[in-house]
Order: C-alpha cells, then sequence, then structure tokens
C-alpha cells in the first residue's frame, strides 16, 4: 500500500491543479431543529477540496439516502443536505456524507439531527408557601417536558421584568430551577413566576405565579446551616466549563465555602454567586477527584461531598497530517490516540472497512469513543515529471559563498534527477553536490560559475526538464564592528555598524539582542536606527533598562548573502530582588528572616530592607534595615522583626539598595505564625437586657481575630446581681459570639445584675472588662389599653383614640383588625404603633364593612392582653360615575357645567361636587365647592388650565371629570379695544343725534 511519514516531506509533493483526493474543508455537525421553526428545512453542511471536483452521498443511520425517490424530502446544494418538511418522526438519526472523485472517496464524521422543543408550564394554580420568618424557604419551579435538557432558570416577582435579585440569601439552581431563600424576611412577600429558557432554541416559558407569605414571628429563631442543593456526582469532559452546586438554608445566612478532598483546588476555579457556585474553566484530567462544599453559621455546620470525574474525546498521540503521497512510496502512518474511554480505532478505504493493495485511493483512520472522533487521511496518486507549477529559478550566489538551486517537479513515482550547465552534464564534486531530493548545491561560488543551469526529471510515466540561471555578485563586508559597552540604567548610547557590498544590491542591517531580533517598530521607545547612509547601520539605545544588557549582533544582509559583527553591553543599575526569605525562629512578638543575595546589577549593594504585612492587612511596613550587608552573612541575610502580634500570621520581604537606587521587593517568603501567648485585650462595650421574662442577656463587642494570641480563643462571662456577693460564671467558645442568654425563671423582673467579661485562649485567661450594670428582662405588659371613641372616616380609612398604658413598661402597641364577615383567603391586619401615641389611623379598609378593633401592648419580654374590641362601620364608597364636564366660554368667565352622578344602591349619595380649577400641568390650584351642577369661573390671560370636577359623598370622592380652558390673550385685547371702540362710536351718535335716532 502507499505510506508516509507523519513528520516531513520526503517524496516528491503533488500539486492540487494536477489532481487529487477530496479533503474535507466543511463537516456536518450536530444539529438541533426547534419544532416551531418558521423555517421548514434543514440544512446539513458537506464541502470537499478535490480535484476534479468530488461529487457527494449522504449516509442516515448506516443506509445510503436515496435522493430521487418519490416523496422524498432529501436534495442536495452543492454538498450540503438539504431536508424540506422535517418530520420527527422520519429524520432523527445519525447523518455522514461521503465525498469521491477519480482518487477516491472519504465519508465524514457523523453528526445527529434532533428535534428540540420546550413546553408551556402546567396551567394548574400554585399553592401559597406559608414560611415563618427567619426560616429558610424553598419555591419549586417543576419545568414543563424538554428537549434538549439544558434549560437556565430566572425568577420574577410579582411582575415582569423585575427579576429577583441573586445574592448571599436568594439561589436559583440551574439544575432544578428552584427558587431558595436562606432566610426569609417580611420583604420577600409577593408572586413569584419561574422563567425557564432553552439557549438551543431561544424559547422561554413562564409559570402561573407562586404567593409567598412570611409569617411574622417573635423573636425570630435561629436555625443551623442545611444544605438544600448539593451538586451530585458528575463528569465533565477535558477543556469544558462546569458548575457544581451548593446552597444552604439558615439563620443566620450561611456562608458557604469550597475544598478539593484530595489535593489543591485546581488554579482554574472560580468561586461564584456569593460562594453557591464552583465554577471550573477549561477543565483538565487531573481535576479529577473529590469536592467537598461546606455551609456553616453561628448555629451550626453541614457538608456535602460528591465526585468530578473526567473524560476527554479522542486525540492523536503524535500530530497527524493529511497525506498525500506518491504510489509505489514506502509509508507508516501513525494512529494512535488518546482518550476516556480508550479509543476505538478503525481504518477505512474509499469510505468502507479497508482493503489494503497496491491499488491507490483515500484511506481514513479513525479514533472514537462515546463523546466523539477524530480522523486522519491519507492519498496516493501516480504521474509524469512535469516543471508546470515549480520551474528551475533564477539564483544568485556571492563570491566564496554557497548556492542551492531547487529541483521539485511533480511526479509519482519518485524521478530520476540528473543536472546540466550550459551544455555540460554535471556530476558530484568536491565543491558540486545534487542532493537525495534533486537540489543542486555549488561551494565556494566564483566568477565561472555563472551561467544557464538545466533540471532533467524521468520515471516510468514520462520525463520533463526546466532551466534556471545563476549570477555571482561581490560578497558583504563588516567595515566598522560594533564595540562593547559600559552604561548606567537611564542613560542613552549608541552600537557602532558599517559594511561594504555589491553596488547592484541593497542592503540591510538587522539588529539582535541575545539572538533574539529587535523590532524597532515595537520597542521605538527604546531603539532608533538614525538615516546617516545606506551602509551604515548605527543602533541607538535611549533609556537604557537592565533587560538591554547582553550580547548585540549586527547583522548586514543582502538579497545574496550575510555577515555579522557581536558586542556585549553592560548596564549598571539599582539591585534585583533579593531571593529565598524564610523565617529562622520566632517567637511570641518577634520572628528573624533569612534571604538570599539577588543580582547587584554590577553596583554594590549598600543596604537591605526588611518588610512585612500581616494577615488582616495588604499594605507592607518597614520592619527594620541591615545597613552593612557585611553583617548580613555575605551571600545569606539575616534580619530581626520585634514588636509583633503573638499566633498572627506574617509574610516578609527584602529590598536592596545601591548607590544607582533600590531595586525590586522579593517575593513573599512562606507565611509564618508566631507563638501564642495569653490574651491582652478584653472584650469591650458589654451591655445588654431585653429579652423575655427569666432572661438575662448580656452583649458584648467580640475581639477582633488579631488579638485572638492563641488558639481555642472564647470568652468567659461573670455576672451576678448587685446585692450578691458570690459570682456565676459562663464559658463561650465561639470567638465571633457578642451574645449570650442566662434563663432562670426565678429571676425578678427589672433586677440589677453586675456583668463582666473577659477573653481565654490555650495559653490562658486575659483581663477583664469593665463591671456593665445590666437589667433582667421586664414582664409582659400586664393591663390592657382601653379604646376610648372611634369612627370611620371614609370608606377606607377609620381613626380610634385610646388611653395610653405606662411608658415605663412597654415599647409600642400593637393594633389589630378585622371583618367579621370575610372571605376565606382574607387574614387579619396589624399595625405597629410608637409607645408614645395615643392614636392611629387604619387604612386599606373596605366600603360598607364591620370591623373590630383592638389593641395590646408590648415590650422585648412579649404581648400583653388585649383591649376590648371596638366595632366600626366604614362608609359606603362614593360613586364609580365619571362627572361629563362642558363648557362655554363668556365675555370675562367661562361657565363649567356637568351631568348629575347618580349613585348606585350601595353608593353612597353626592353631598357635594368640588371643583379644582388649575394651571395645566400643576397638581394645586383654587378649590371650588358647590351643591349645584354648574360653576362660573373667571378667565385668566396667564396661560392654558384644566377644570377637574369630583363628586363628594361621606365615603370619599369619586372619579375626577375633566377639561381644558384654552386661553390666548391677545383676542380678547383686541375684543376689549373693538368694545371700546364701538362704545366710542355710540358716544358720538348720541352726541351728533341727541334727541334720538
Amino acid at each position: 500500500m502507499c505510506g508516509a511519514s507523519t513528520q516531513g516531506e520526503d517524496f516528491y509533493e503533488v500539486d492540487e491543479a494536477a489532481g487529487s483526493g477530496p479533503v474535507f474543508e466543511e463537516q456536518p455537525v450536530n444539529t438541533i431543529y426547534p419544532e416551531e421553526s418558521p423555517e421548514a428545512k434543514i440544512t446539513m453542511t458537506c464541502r470537499a477540496r478535490a480535484n476534479p471536483p468530488a461529487t457527494y452521498k449522504w449516509i442516515f443511520d448506516g443506509e445510503e439516502i436515496d435522493m430521487n425517490a418519490q416523496k422524498s424530502h432529501y436534495s442536495l446544494a452543492g454538498g450540503n443536505l438539504v431536508i424540506s418538511y422535517p418530520h420527527k418522526g422520519k429524520h432523527v438519526g445519525r447523518y455522514s456524507c461521503l465525498a469521491s472523485n477519480k482518487y477516491g472517496s472519504v465519508i465524514s464524521r457523523s453528526a445527529s439531527v434532533q428535534f428540540g422543543y420546550l413546553d408551556f408550564f402546567s396551567s394548574e394554580e400554585r399553592e401559597s408557601v406559608y414560611v415563618k420568618e427567619g426560616q429558610g424557604a424553598v419555591l419549586l419551579c417543576a419545568p414543563p417536558p424538554h428537549y434538549p435538557a439544558e434549560l437556565s432558570f430566572r425568577w420574577i416577582l410579582n411582575e415582569f421584568p423585575t427579576f429577583i435579585p441573586l445574592d448571599k440569601r436568594r439561589f436559583v439552581s440551574q439544575i432544578t430551577g428552584n427558587l431558595y431563600i436562606s432566610k426569609v424576611d417580611a420583604s420577600d412577600s409577593g408572586n413569584y413566576s419561574c422563567i425557564a429558557s432553552s439557549p438551543a432554541i431561544s424559547k422561554s416559558v413562564f409559570s402561573n405565579y407562586i404567593p409567598l407569605v412570611p409569617l411574622a414571628e417573635r423573636p425570630i429563631r435561629k436555625y443551623p446551616a442545611d444544605f438544600k442543593v448539593k451538586f451530585p456526582d458528575t463528569t465533565a469532559m477535558v477543556g469544558q466549563n462546569i458548575t457544581l452546586e451548593c446552597f444552604a438554608l439558615g439563620n443566620p445566612v450561611p456562608e458557604i465555602r469550597w475544598k478539593k478532598l484530595d489535593g489543591p483546588m485546581p488554579a482554574n476555579h472560580e468561586v461564584r454567586m456569593a460562594g453557591a457556585h464552583l465554577h471550573l474553566n477549561n477543565v483538565q484530567i487531573e481535576d479529577a477527584g473529590a469536592y467537598q462544599c461546606e455551609a456553616l453559621n453561628s448555629k451550626g455546620k453541614d457538608y456535602h461531598s460528591a465526585r468530578l470525574s473526567v473524560e476527554a474525546v479522542p486525540e492523536w498521540v503524535e500530530y497527524i497530517n493529511n497525506t498525500e503521497k506518491g504510489l509505489g512510496s514506502e509509508h507508516a502512518m501513525s494512529c494512535e490516540a488518546s482518550g476516556k474511554p480508550k479509543p476505538h480505532i478503525r481504518w477505512l478505504k474509499n469510505g468502507k472497512p479497508v482493503n489494503f493493495s497496491k491499488k491507490c485511493g483515500m484511506y481514513q483512520c479513525i479514533a472514537e469513543n462515546r463523546h466523539g472522533s477524530s480522523m486522519a487521511m491519507l492519498s496516493c496518486v501516480s504521474c509524469a515529471p512535469t516543471f508546470e507549477h515549480s520551474p528551475v529559478k533564477r539564483e544568485l550566489a556571492a563570491r566564496n559563498g554557497r548556492v542551492v538551486i531547487e529541483c521539485r517537479p511533480r511526479a509519482a513515482p519518485k524521478p530520476t534527477i540528473s543536472w546540466s550547465k550550459d551544455t555540460e552534464l554535471l556530476h558530484n564534486s568536491t565543491r558540486v553536490f545534487i542532493w537525495e531530493d534533486g537540489s543542486l548545491e555549488i561551494l565556494n561560488v566564483t566568477r565561472a560559475d555563472e551561467g544557464r543551469y538545466t533540471c532533467f526529471a524521468e520515471n516510468d510515466r514520462g520525463k520533463a526538464n526546466s532551466t534556471g540561471s545563476l549570477l555571482v555578485t561581490d560578497a558583504t563586508k563588516i567595515t566598522l564592528a560594533p564595540a562593547n559597552g559600559d552604561v548606567k540604567e537611564g542613560e542613552d548610547t549608541a552600537l557602532q555598524c558599517a559594511a561594504s557590498h555589491d553596488p547592484s544590491l541593497d542592503i540591510t542591517f538587522i539588529w539582535a539582542l541575545e539572538g533574539q531580533v529587535i523590532d524597532l517598530h515595537k520597542d521605538s521607545l527604546h531603539y532608533e536606527r538614525p538615516l546617516n547612509g545606506s551602509s551604515n547601520g548605527e543602533l541607538l539605545i535611549r533609556n537604557v533598562q537592565l533587560k538591554h544588557a547582553g550580547n548585540y549582533s549586527c547583522t548586514a544582509e543582502t538579497l545574496v548573502d550575510n555577515v555579522t559583527a557581536s558586542a556585549y553591553l553592560l548596564v549598571r543599575g539599582a539591585p534585583g530582588a533579593p531571593g529565598g526569605v524564610r523565617v529562622l525562629n520566632k517567637t511570641e512578638k518577634s520572628i528573624t528572616v533569612q534571604w538570599s543575595k539577588g543580582a547587584d546589577n554590577h553596583s554594590p549593594i549598600t543596604k537591605y530592607t526588611i518588610q512585612f504585612r500581616d494577615a488582616y492587612s495588604k499594605v507592607w511596613k518597614n520592619a527594620s534595615t541591615c545597613k552593612n550587608p557585611c553583617d548580613c552573612g555575605g551571600e545569606l541575610g539575616v534580619g530581626n522583626r520585634g514588636g509583633l502580634f503573638p499566633w498572627t500570621d506574617y509574610e516578609f520581604r527584602v529590598i536592596a539598595t545601591n548607590t544607582l537606587g533600590t531595586g525590586e521587593p522579593s517575593s513573599p517568603s512562606p507565611k509564618d505564625k508566631t507563638l501564642d501567648s495569653f490574651p491582652v485585650v478584653a472584650p469591650s462595650n458589654v451591655t445588654g437586657g431585653g429579652g423575655t421574662n427569666g432572661e438575662l442577656i448580656i452583649t458584648w463587642k467580640p475581639v477582633e481575630p488579631l488579638y485572638y494570641y492563641g488558639p481555642n480563643f472564647g470568652y468567659i462571662l461573670a455576672f451576678k446581681q448587685k446585692l450578691e456577693q458570690v459570682w456565676r460564671y459562663v464559658t463561650v467558645s465561639d470567638p465571633q459570639a457578642r451574645r449570650y442568654v442566662h434563663k432562670d425563671s426565678s429571676i425578678p423582673a427589672k433586677t440589677e445584675f453586675q456583668v463582666k467579661v473577659k477573653a481565654f485562649n490555650s495559653k490562658g485567661d486575659g483581663p477583664y472588662s469593665t463591671t456593665a450594670a445590666i437589667y433582667s428582662a421586664d414582664d409582659t405588659p400586664s393591663k390592657a389599653p382601653q379604646i376610648v371613641s372611634g369612627k370611620a372616616l371614609s370608606s377606607s380609612t377609620a381613626i380610634f383614640w385610646w388611653s395610653p398604658l405606662n411608658q415605663s413598661t412597654i415599647d409600642g402597641y400593637e393594633v389589630r383588625f378585622w371583618r367579621p364577615q370575610r372571605d376565606p383567603d382574607e387574614r387579619d391586619h396589624k399595625v405597629g404603633v410608637s409607645y408614645n401615641e395615643n392614636h392611629t389611623r387604619l387604612d386599606g379598609l373596605k366600603p360598607d364593612s364591620h370591623y373590630y378593633i383592638e389593641i395590646r401592648g408590648y415590650n422585648s419580654a412579649g404581648y400583653g392582653p388585649p383591649s376590648d374590641p371596638l366595632q366600626i362601620h366604614t362608609k359606603r364608597s362614593p360613586p364609580k360615575q365619571v362627572p361629563r364636564v362642558t363648557k362655554k366660554y363668556n365675555r370675562q368667565t367661562v361657565s363649567i357645567s356637568w351631568e348629575c352622578v347618580k349613585p348606585q344602591e350601595n353608593e353612597a349619595p353626592v353631598d357635594e361636587y368640588r371643583v379644582l380649577y388649575r394651571k395645566q400641568g400643576h397638581s394645586s390650584g383654587k378649590l371650588y365647592n358647590t351643591k349645584t351642577l354648574f360653576i362660573e369661573l373667571p378667565l385668566r390671560s396667564d396661560g392654558n388650565y384644566v377644570v377637574e370636577v369630583r363628586a363628594h359623598t361621606e365615603g370619599g370622592e369619586g372619579p375626577v371629570g375633566q377639561i381644558e380652558i384654552q386661553i390666548s390673550p391677545s383676542p380678547c385685547v383686541v375684543c376689549n379695544q373693538g368694545q371700546f371702540l364701538i362704545n366710542m362710536f355710540w358716544y358720538q351718535l348720541v352726541l351728533n343725534f341727541p334727541h334720538g335716532l
């Protein structure tokens, strides 16, 4: 069979213009067709490069598609397969494309066609969810049937587009769509709807609203963290981005932390959504393992762990090019692939299971597992030699140099090559060589080598030749070489370079630093070539930096040859960063650090500065200075920092200085902790009080972690009644605790206690805080307020008064009101009132309804007894009829009239009408009251006006009817002047005819 190596080209390449087998440029891809798509067709792409052009067939689930079948849905557009009016029952499956020409056939990768859909949510009403404030809530999305499986979810509150913001307290699972609220409060009340979106078919659907009703609870209880969203065992693909979900309910709102149980967290991880998402970018095989999420609050912790497995589509162990070889050449194609699960390898010839023979064709190696496949291709051809696309070229060579004249005909099998100069046949000698690939090499070129050179190629299919020429030029020489330099950082310098060359050729100077060519355009800030003659290649270096030190080479290059000269530039500057900073020994308040010397950059180091920072600050602070580097141990430096805090993590870094400046700091040392010690800081702001009967509540400001000074940090509380001699003690082990409740039913209400708090750790106890006077909880109020009077103000509002309780025993009042005859889902209403009030207004009442009102006092201990209920009856609602308003302009006024508003049987009678006369664009104006159905209003001359008419009843005002009054000042002035002229004319008539007309 034909054969090829996957590395370089060791054969006579066949140009596609002379003929080649198909090579895929586009292949079909997995397609999801939306069932509701307005475009009634599916197009599967396939395009192959081939000469002569390829013909195409398509395979569906292993069978060739008959494009000419009666009532066929299939047609070809180029190589593409078009499925018209797709049908789910007929066209779901796997498709592949077969491209063929006279050199052979190749088959594409297979791709699936699936039909995507997203049904509507169920139309059934969603039940209300009742949750006590402080507890967690879960609202179920229950997405409808759909394909594909991937959906994204959002929730709206009350109306679109008010999307629920996601934070530490609220989370939407992108797996189930459910909404989780870790701790419900009163602001969460409302109607919630789940939005499910399918990115594959660009469709979204909404669920029916789910009412969430928070129930008030005093006091609000606390609950330990409890995971409700737990990521399952997960399989990811190499290169994929995946997200693991964890979310917990609890009060206080839990904090979520992540870790990998069997190794460090991947460098490509991100924690998002306030900790609920662990996102892994570009997953790799080594990222597999067990992952754990931890939720914790002051009441407790919860854990969850599961495994992440990583699999991969097949990949070639060695890169394989699609290859073309000549008939008769030897060939070995490596088809070794990696993947997880392990790939299966199979071979195809012309799209069918392979039958190896000497006959040419298109061979394919396919590596596949359940995740996909990789494909490599080989073809073989045969043809007589031709130079049509690669004739022998005209070459230039420098005297005493070397030249290679290429001979690259297209031919298969490989041809025999020979050369001639003018009429002389050439043979291998000490100066002339014919290479294995046919190229001609000439060493130590002289003027005598100029002439015409012909390459002859012959195989069993025919022969051909091509002629080129060789021209010999003068060699290029360096006439002024660059010299070694010594500069300080920030200075300017110049490197000289000049050369002689053949006058018929152009010359170019190329500068390189340590073998890397200098890009004068990209690095124009520092490098510059002055325009001072074509044979001068001087290089200017502005504002020299340490990175510019090194070996510079100047290459003078023509089209024919090049020559190079080099020099070294030494740059002196501020020291480099010291290295290897580490802790030698430590005590409770001091640490000794060691470091190794960094580069002095050719100027002796004069001092080292040690800096530090602790775990609670990002700011580096100076610790000490080692002014005599010799005292720092020569190659190693040693320095001490005292005055540190016990049991605190510190990092250290070192900065070197010389006469030319201060260098960059070293990398920080590994974090190291000082030894532990007794606490010396006492908790502050000790206070407390309140609570329910039989409780003593003690609060304090916790000690900052910087002052823990050791492990197992906690608090010792000492308290006693004022007149007692013996102290009682309580230990609180939570270092973040700020509150303790002592319960004892025998404690009298409002009893004064003396309280003090101190910190402790594994080393011992710290000092006590100052002693504070704290009172035990009060009794709940024992008396009920007495309601004095109350009345309905309208159809929706009422007011009532009561005799206040002793203000020293209560924190406020709770007013409760309800209708005795009410809807089954109507709840009692509650309103809070300040302790120093003796009346309140109730709004939002229903018209023409009986209400009972009661009031009770409360304090931190609880609620007192309720008052006797007061009964009131709200007014009937005002009429819903809108007054129909008309207008009539007079000389100085406008007459406004309206139809009589007639109330319905359940509406209050009209007692008067209220007319608001306001300037357009203003909300206020002049208000008139009248019992008639009309009113005269003055015309004004300063703009347009609006008249609003409302019917007023004991139940309030009805809807407004309005009309615009448009006033133009100029006509009125003309009218007044006209009237004046008419009056004057009449007066003149009277004077002329005193006895009448």
